[in-house]
């Protein structure tokens, strides 16, 4: 980022705006370029942060209760430290139709939340109160959608993991991941 000097203001808007207000805007431009710098900075280091947390979560602390054959210890102090699996599972753009066609095959096409709707023009409110068939009929073309929700996708993946059941790589981005929780003495 190339910082906005004096001379630059000046050489561009002399005639605009007097000395002592391009002194200012300057001024407030540098400092609003360095806050700028700063948060670029913060975000670095909070991702940094982050993904320093997720390692110690998922990975050291897991294996080290592992190797114990622990799952959770309770700590002198009162707290506690327990590892519990998360589990995501989302469905590939690329893969939609096929995800939700899976879903039906095995039963789960309940999951599948489906809106249809029809646009009507003006003074057609009568219409709007007819069935969908009706409208395909009168020569309308409804639009269809149709989504699965997130946390339900993850909870019946939960439950087919759970069940030693999974899903289809080639639909679904699925992973199960180890979470460390510490809860804090009250």
């Amino acid at each position: 980022m190339s910082n906005i000097t004096l001379e630059d203001l000046e050489e561009d808007q002399q005639q605009l705006i007097e000395k002592t207000d391009i002194q200012t805007l300057a001024s407030f431009c540098q400092e609003l370029q360095g806050i700028e710098n700063d948060i670029d900075s913060l975000e670095q280091q909070l991702k940094a942060k982050k993904e320093a947390a997720d390692k110690i979560s998922s990975e050291v602390i897991p294996n080290l209760l592992a190797e114990q054959g622990l799952a959770s210890l309770k700590l002198a102090d009162g707290s506690g430290v327990e590892v519990k699996k998360t589990y995501s599972c989302t469905v590939k753009k690329d893969s939609v139709e096929s995800a939700y066609n899976w879903l039906r095959e095995n039963e789960l096409g309940d999951l599948i939340k489906n809106e249809v709707a029809v646009q009507f023009g003006k003074g057609e409110d009568n219409k709007a109160e007819q069935l969908l068939s009706l409208a395909v009929q009168e020569g309308y073309e409804p639009s269809q959608k149709q989504k699965v929700e997130p946390m339900t996708l993850k909870a019946l993946y939960r439950e087919r993991i759970e069940a030693g059941l999974d899903m289809p790589s080639e639909f679904f981005h699925t992973f199960v991941k180890d979470q460390t929780k510490i809860s804090r003495k009250s």
